[in-house]
Parts: structure tokens; sequence; C-alpha cells
């Protein structure tokens, strides 16, 4: 670089750090703009953004609704609820007492290895204190109580004091960080329908119905469900896991990719010809 560059390059960084935003659409443009001048990358740019976002959130907006919590009852034994926690995977559990209403604690899986080493223990006296908070708390300031309190799981209630649902800290950094992809997730510039060379569709759960049933022929209805994820989920009568499957109207569906919160992708096979199926 010549010598007479580099007041040139200083001054231009000067004045990008000395250059106040006004607003936040000043501050992302900026941010876009050095990302554009290799000052930032990719995940940088991606990551600041997130908490420039998390920072305008509330806990409703990401929150699991109660109908999808995954929880142990207090009056179930042992031996009833053991097999549900392996299959759920998760490292913490909301404890009910009969009712998603009436949450008396937290239970952590790795305190049940008790059980597997023949001690003998009561499920009340292994549970953490169960944190409440409302709906309307701002996720920056969530994650720093989580941070601050080391928790890492708190029950969200309405304003009448009943639950309305819970959110753990992985939810919230996912909101910096985004999703975790693997080898199911689409590319954002790919279709939502992509058909693999053994005829079999995988297949984008915000899928419009229509485009579903233009593209394999089908016919459901999309007055209750716009989306092929909502008809899906509707089958399962529950939000399914990954590696789910199930079949209707000739079709087998098996789950790609769900987490905590939604469907994102599926496979879908044509087994046979579905009633209604446009020939």
């Amino acid at each position: 670089m010549a010598e007479t560059d580099k007041p040139r390059w200083l001054e231009l960084i000067s004045n990008f750090l000395l250059r106040e935003p006004e607003d936040r659409e000043q501050l992302i443009e900026q941010l876009h703009s050095a990302y554009e001048k290799n000052l930032l990358d990719a995940d940088a740019l991606s990551m600041i953004e997130g908490v420039l976002q998390v920072s305008e959130m509330q806990v409703r907006d990401i929150m699991i609704p109660r109908s999808q919590m995954d929880v142990i009852d207090i009056t179930d034994a042992p031996e009833k609820f053991i097999p549900f926690v392996i299959e759920a995977a998760h490292s913490r559990f909301p404890v009910i007492d009969d009712d998603k209403n009436h949450v008396i604690g937290i239970l952590l899986a790795k305190d049940l290895l008790r059980y597997y080493a023949g001690e003998d223990f009561d499920v009340r006296d292994m549970l953490r204190p169960a944190v409440f908070i409302p709906e309307s708390k701002r996720l920056n300031v969530l994650l720093k109580e989580f941070r601050s309190n080391r928790n890492h799981i708190a029950i969200v209630v309405d304003e009448y004091g009943g639950v309305a649902g819970m959110v753990t800290i992985e939810d919230v950094l996912e909101q910096i960080v985004g999703d975790i992809e693997d080898e199911y997730d689409f590319d954002e510039t790919e279709d939502n329908i992509i058909r693999d060379a053994q005829g079999r569709y995988r297949i984008k759960a915000l899928t419009e119905i229509a485009d579903f049933n233009e593209a394999l022929g089908t016919q459901f209805s999309d007055e209750e469900f716009s989306t092929i994820g909502g008809l899906v989920v509707s089958k399962f009568a529950h939000l399914p896991k990954r590696g789910e499957q199930i079949s209707f109207d000739g079709l087998h569906i098996t789950v790609l990719r769900a987490d905590s919160r939604r469907l994102h992708s599926m496979l879908v096979e044509i087994q046979a010809k579905p009633e209604g199926v446009i020939e």
C-alpha cells in the first residue's frame, strides 16, 4: 500500500466510526456498509442484527405455548414418566400437579440417574424452584436474568396468572445466532417443493396448500389451514418431532426438521393415488 493511501484509509475508518446513526435504520445501514467494506463478516452482521432484534421482542413472541409444553406430572410414577423423558431428550422439565396451570417446580433430567442407581428418592425433593415471568418481558432483559441467575428455563404466565407457556435460554439465543442447520435444511433460494431421484418430495412446511396441490395433484382444502405444515400438524394432533411419520390420503409423510415451536420441513411419498387426485 502506498504511503499516500494510508491517510485516506484512516480517514474513511474515522469517518465511519465518528458518524453517529440517528435511528435504528441508519445503524443497520451502517452495519451493512461495514459488511460491504469487509469490516464485518456475514456471521457477525447476522448476530448483531439478531441482538438488535432481541431488544425489541417480548417473551410472547417466542415462547412455547402451554399446549406444546413437555411436562412431567408429579402424580405419575417414575416408571411411567422416565420413558417420556428419554424420548423427549430435554435437560429440564416443568413438573405439574395434575394440571399445566399448576407448575410446582423444574426437574433436571440428570437427577433421574439416582433412579437407575437404585437409590430411593422422592421426585418432590429433587425439584428446583420454577421461575415465573410475564408474557410482556423483553428478551434482552430475560437473557440478562438467565445469565445472572444461572437459570435456563422460565414459565410464562398471562395477565390472569395462568400458565401461557415456557421459554428457555436456548430459545432466546436462537434469536441471535439463528437456527442450527442440518443436512435437511433448504437453501433460502431453493423452491419450497423439491422432487428427488426416487420420486419423493422434500417440502417446506410453509408451502401454501394450493401450491402443494398443484405439485402433487392433490385437492386438499385450504379453508381451515393455509399451509401444508398446518394440515400435517393437525393430522398428528401434536407438534411432531424429527423422524415421526404419518400416512393419510395415500401420502406417507416423514418429518425432516422440527423444533420445539414449529414444523419446518418434511419428506412426502405418494403411496397410492389419494382420493380426489387429479388424473
